[in-house]
């Protein structure tokens, strides 16, 4: 197993069966993206109430959303990179709402799987340095995501 993976549902609704879905999903990105073996993440699944709070107060957007990552790799002004041998490299978290997981997967006319699938990778690219805040970035991030999804069985028809 490439990735080291830290479940929190704080709704107490997600399924089994979706939390391994994310976890297989995630291996098999991490794969993708040839990370080292013993690399870090959590997953946390939270109501359109929390993700709401946290976007208002890190993100300064007043309304809820449907994933965020916060990438523990990004320096801060100031910052120092550590780097030795045997250190595991900690990603970061990824927040995802699941009552925006399933009003995302209603309005597209797909799956709540595909949904989560998409908002999962979604939320790890963003962790592994990858954005959209320009065209030609959006692009390469969002094709990276499809060639993920399409190749682990979660693509668009799903």
């Amino acid at each position: 197993m490439a990735l080291i993976i830290d479940f929190l549902d704080e709704t107490n609704t997600v399924q089994e069966a979706h939390i391994n879905l994310v976890e297989r999903l995630l291996q098999h990105a991490a794969g993708e993206e040839q990370l080292d073996d013993g690399s870090e993440l959590s997953v946390t699944f939270v109501t359109n109430e929390a993700i709401h709070e946290i976007n208002r107060t890190y993100r300064d957007k007043d309304q809820p959303t449907d994933v965020i990552s916060f990438a523990l790799e990004e320096l801060g002004e100031g910052e120092i990179e550590i780097v030795g041998e045997g250190i595991p490299r900690v990603l970061g978290d990824i927040i995802i709402s699941v009552e925006r997981t399933q009003e995302q997967a209603d309005d597209y006319g797909h799956s709540f799987e595909r949904e989560l699938g998409f908002l999962a990778v979604h939320g790890f690219l963003h962790l592994l340095g990858y954005d959209h805040m320009n065209e030609q970035d959006e692009k390469e991030m969002f094709a990276k995501q499809n060639a993920i999804l399409t190749s682990f069985g979660l693509g668009r028809e799903v």
